[in-house]
């Protein structure tokens, strides 16, 4: 099967899938082996849950990884991602309250309104299980919760300002807090088709293995479910595309100290991408295009009378696994 990207006008999912939340069945991220208990039959890899956050990552990959979070982490910090206020977290993404990252925050706004009125409202029930990949301090899981849907939260920071420990803010205002996996995008600790729909919130442009990424979501899918991509950054080409890497690189470099580029990964997507994502895993995206103001829409052409690099823009990505 060829893949496909098709321009989608809202809304574009009609059929809903059935669910009925369970609890959640694991599968070694190591061997993938399935799992009855937190250790792996295969190789003893063992899951220990430490601060409510199951450790899904193996002593190996934590050492692989350490450089680049500790980098991350740094930059994140030094952005302002993060509040001793608990109310910043409860008010995400509609309010920064550190005023820091507001234009930012904006977008993600505009972002999940949309998402969750034109594609997750008219073709998901209220009790779907829905798993939310690069969650950072969890606040679309949180939403998720408190609409209904039973969001499990995976990413690879645990800090608490900008990790999984940052969904403690949340604690009060849900009836049992949100399951949390410190787990890689390319290696899930999940058994096969368990979601009725899974979202890289802001993050697939992070993985390193972009197909393994994908693939990995599809398999944890049930028949019939959506596989959705939001807030990754779009370029027309792979020129602009590669020129913003460079430019990010050398601002980390010159602000932060590092580049941060320890792990090379995927960075942004372009149309030419996302076929080849389409043809190797067979999956067919519709497009979405929330409409973020004016102004974000005049960036492009504002950007080329200047002479300037093509600036990002963000889009909505979906697919549905077969059945």
């Amino acid at each position: 099967m060829s893949g496909k990207l098709m321009i989608a006008s809202p809304p574009i999912l009609s059929e809903r899938v059935n669910t009925g939340h369970s609890a959640l069945w694991l599968r070694c991220p190591r061997c993938a082996v399935d799992m009855a208990r937190p250790e792996c039959p295969r190789c003893a890899f063992r899951m220990d849950t430490f601060g409510g956050i199951v450790q899904a990552l193996p002593p190996e990959r934590v050492s692989y990884y350490s450089r680049f979070k500790a980098d991350y982490e740094r930059i994140r910090s030094a952005e302002g991602r993060g509040s001793e206020d608990k109310q910043f977290y409860l008010e995400l993404p509609y309010k920064d309250t550190t005023g820091r990252n507001v234009a930012q925050w904006r977008i993600r706004a505009c972002s999940y309104d949309y998402l969750f009125r034109y594609l997750l409202q008219p073709c998901l029930p209220p009790s779907a299980a829905i798993l939310d990949l690069g969650a950072g301090n969890c606040w679309m899981s949180f939403r998720l919760r408190q609409a209904g849907y039973q969001s499990v939260a995976v990413d690879l920071l645990v800090n608490r300002y900008d990790g999984l420990a940052a969904a403690e803010q949340y604690r009060q205002h849900l009836p049992e807090l949100l399951p949390r996996f410190q787990a890689e995008l390319s290696r899930l600790p999940f058994q096969s088709e368990q979601f009725d729909c899974v979202i890289f919130n802001a993050s697939f442009h992070y993985a390193e293995d972009a197909e393994g990424a994908l693939c990995e979501a599809l398999r944890c899918t049930r028949a019939g479910g959506y596989i959705i991509i939001s807030d990754s950054p779009w370029y027309s080409s792979d020129k602009s595309g590669d020129q913003m890497v460079v430019e990010r690189r050398a601002a980390f470099l010159h602000r932060y100290g590092t580049a941060s580029d320890s792990i090379r990964s995927f960075e942004y997507l372009t149309d030419d991408r996302l076929r080849s994502l389409a043809e190797h895993v067979s999956v067919n995206w519709a497009i979405h295009s929330p409409r973020y103001g004016v102004r974000w829409a005049l960036r492009p052409l504002i950007a080329k009378l200047r002479g300037r690099r093509e600036p990002s823009r963000f889009r909505i990505y979906v697919a549905r696994k077969a059945s």
